[in-house]
């Protein structure tokens, strides 16, 4: 039994062991003779098919790789004829020069310009320019009077290297590619140099291995790079190259540091599910198009440090162990940072970036399944004492959560709208009656539980997720609960971007101080015209209406260039200060008004000291304890500055500070002024504590003590 085993093994081992023979030819001089008599024709190129062959470039076969070179070199660039060459599956044993095999451009010249593009030629040029400076420069620092000519290498044709396997080091630096270089799958055991080269075509390096350093220093890419699924055990550096077109890294691995420093992605470039398990540097590059590192694991600190981004940069579902460094970056008007998902611990791993900007650029989609990164980000900025960057994610995350409450408030519930609801919504029939019908067994727990159903796809569903809801049906009490809170939720969003915002929440306070006051002076001076007028003077009416549209000018200045919705914010100042009182003038000017001392002002002040003073505490009628009483006068309304006093009772009233102590008097007012007083003061309570919460949140020192 065992002998019959043993030999089915080595009938099996014969096919195998027979492709490796075949795998491990040498390559020979009069083979490659042949193989170049006889180039073969692929996707309608001529190609030199030097495919499963073992080619022994080592330093003690040196009389073949001269005439390996010599042979290959002239056929590839001399002549009209363009030939690809292509090394997959072979085994090159020793250094590989790409430069031996490129035809040598001078550095003046242009007999070979007819075989580029104008953008090639164009760069060609800089290339030799840049040469030529530097050899002047060579030249003056080191005295040399004579030196060799400089000199770029064209390689002319395609290359093909689908998992070819170096042994030695490939030295390809220097080279301008005229057609597309692809690599799939190539092994690269020692160094490779790519510095300075330019890539006409696409380069396709898709699963390649490289076990040692690998240099890409000042490339240029004309078309796509793809790089994805390659594993870089030894340092790499791109370091001052540029990406015309997009790059693809996805699912690269990094072992070593990766040098990306000062280099220009023009479109798009993906390092989706990348593992950077050593220092990644992105030093002042520059991103003109969307950046992707969705689900990328950074295990060491990666730095972006003074980079441009124009556009976005998706981090969803990425995961950080260290620090993410956006320090210094520059962001463009409408860049955002999708972070959705984003895992990191606040103790050991980190994101840094610009005071003041980062939290601006950071974005979140929704609150569902990020509230816990929320938190995180705050507790990462308040650890770094970035108190703007921290308010600003807590702004954003209630900016959400107001949002969630409008879908419960709004949305249609799935779980117990009719079939006419549904088809309003966006359903058809068939998929409005597979919905009744799954609900009858099984309620909803998700709007995404529909894609589960037949019938339901991608597209239904984003095309109904923002009106639909599922749950539990809701009381009208619960109901009214969820308004209120969502309409307290919007007022603190609208006047202070939830406390976050001091220039906000002051814009306010002049803007609800301005007419207050107008208000107030209204129905403290025009009593009546008949029979004995009581009204103001035109000096006074002049100065209270050019000072009332000063103020309103400067706090809607305020309001437009802080607020996120200007127009909501105002209307809604309007709404608290405004239905109200109006209301109860328009009651006073029904009623009339006819009581004792109608030629005196409603307001007394404290006549026994002048002086700043806070007045929290303090309510806006005067008290009744008769000497108490016998400090308060009327103010006088035949003074110039009489106007002046009906903006520091609505100080009083909306900041609980002023420069006097006015009240309103106890004796002789209707009782409907009494009311707009005591509104005036209720709602300026409520605007002081959300002054205080403001300045709690935003100043440092209060922030710490408030926080920790």
């Amino acid at each position: 039994m065992a002998v019959l085993l043993g030999c089915w093994l080595w009938l099996a081992a014969l096919p195998i062991a027979g492709a490796a023979d075949l795998a491990q030819t040498p390559l020979t001089i009069s083979a490659l003779q042949a193989r170049i008599d006889q180039p073969v024709r692929r996707d309608g190129k001529l190609t030199l098919d030097l495919r499963d062959v073992v080619l022994d470039l080592r330093p003690e076969n040196g009389d073949f790789g001269d005439r390996f070179y010599r042979l290959l070199q002239t056929t590839l660039q001399r002549g009209d004829t363009v030939f690809n060459l292509d090394l997959s599956h072979a085994v090159v044993k020793g250094e590989f020069d790409l430069q031996r095999l490129s035809l040598r451009e001078p550095l003046y010249g242009d007999a070979f310009f007819p075989l580029l593009s104008d953008q090639e030629q164009s760069q060609l040029k800089r290339d030799r320019r840049r040469l030529f400076q530097l050899s002047q420069l060579s030249r003056s620092l080191l005295l040399q009077s004579q030196t060799t000519a400089a000199r770029i290498y064209l390689f002319r044709g395609g290359l093909t290297l689908a998992q070819t396997h170096f042994e030695g080091a490939v030295i390809a630096s220097d080279i301008f590619f005229l057609e597309a270089v692809a690599a799939q799958g190539a092994q690269f055991e020692q160094s490779v140099d790519f510095s300075d080269s330019r890539f006409s075509q696409s380069v396709t390096l898709v699963a390649s291995q490289f076990q040692q350093a690998a240099r890409w220093r000042g490339c240029l890419f004309f078309d796509r790079l793809r790089l994805g699924q390659a594993l870089f055990q030894g340092p790499v550096t791109f370091q001052g190259s540029e990406f015309s077109q997009s790059a693809g890294f996805e699912q690269t691995r990094f072992q070593q540091g990766a040098n990306f420093s000062r280099t220009t992605f023009q479109k798009n470039v993906d390092f989706g599910q990348t593992q950077w398990q050593a220092h990644g540097s992105f030093l002042n590059s520059v991103f003109g198009g969307d950046v992707f590192l969705t689900e990328a694991r950074f295990e060491a600190p990666i730095s972006f440090r003074q980079s441009r981004l124009s556009q976005a940069m998706n981090l969803r579902g990425a995961m950080i162990e260290r620090q993410l460094d956006f320090g210094d970056m520059t962001f463009g008007p409408q860049t955002r940072i999708n972070v959705a998902g984003l895992n990191f611990d606040t103790e050991q791993g980190g994101l840094l970036g610009s005071p003041g900007q980062i939290g601006r650029a950071l974005s979140v989609p929704s609150l569902e399944g990020n509230e816990t990164l929320l938190r995180n980000l705050v507790r990462n900025f308040r650890r770094l004492e970035q108190v703007a960057d921290a308010n600003r994610i807590e702004y954003m995350t209630e900016r959400l959560r107001l949002r969630s409450l409008q879908r419960q408030l709004t949305g249609l519930n799935l779980n117990t709208a009719s079939r006419s609801r549904l088809q309003t919504v966006g359903f058809s029939a068939e998929q409005s009656q597979t919905i009744l019908d799954q609900r009858q067994q099984l309620s909803f727990v998700n709007p995404s539980d529909i894609l589960d159903l037949p019938g339901f796809n991608l597209s239904t569903y984003i095309k109904v997720r923002d009106r639909v809801i599922a749950r539990s049906a809701v009381s009208l009490s619960k109901r009214l609960q969820l308004g209120l809170r969502w309409l307290a939720l919007a007022a603190l969003l609208l006047l202070s971007h939830y406390g976050t915002s001091i220039g906000l929440t002051l814009g306010v306070g002049i803007l609800a101080i301005a007419l207050s006051s107008l208000l107030f002076w209204f129905v403290d001076r025009y009593r009546r015209r008949l029979p004995t007028p009581i009204i103001p003077s035109r000096p006074e009416t002049l100065w209270m209406l050019g000072s009332f549209g000063g103020l309103l000018s400067l706090g809607l200045l305020v309001l437009w260039r802080l607020a996120d919705t200007p127009g909501l914010a105002t209307l809604a100042i309007a709404l608290l200060v405004l239905p109200v009182p109006s209301g109860l003038m328009a009651g006073l000017s029904r009623q009339g008004r006819f009581h004792d001392q109608l030629d005196t002002s409603y307001l007394v002040e404290d006549g026994s000291a002048r002086q700043l003073r806070l007045l929290i505490a303090r309510l806006p009628v005067i008290p009744k304890f008769p000497f108490y009483r016998d400090r308060f006068y009327p103010i006088d309304w035949q003074k110039r500055r009489n106007w002046l006093n009906y903006y520091d009772f609505s100080l009083n009233n909306w900041f609980k500070f002023g420069f006097n102590d006015l009240r309103l008097r106890d004796a002789d007012v209707p009782g409907l002024v009494t009311a707009l007083v005591w509104y005036q003061w209720a709602i300026g309570l409520a605007y002081v504590t959300l002054l205080l919460w403001t300045f709690s949140r935003t100043i440092p020192g209060l922030n710490l003590l408030l926080y920790f």
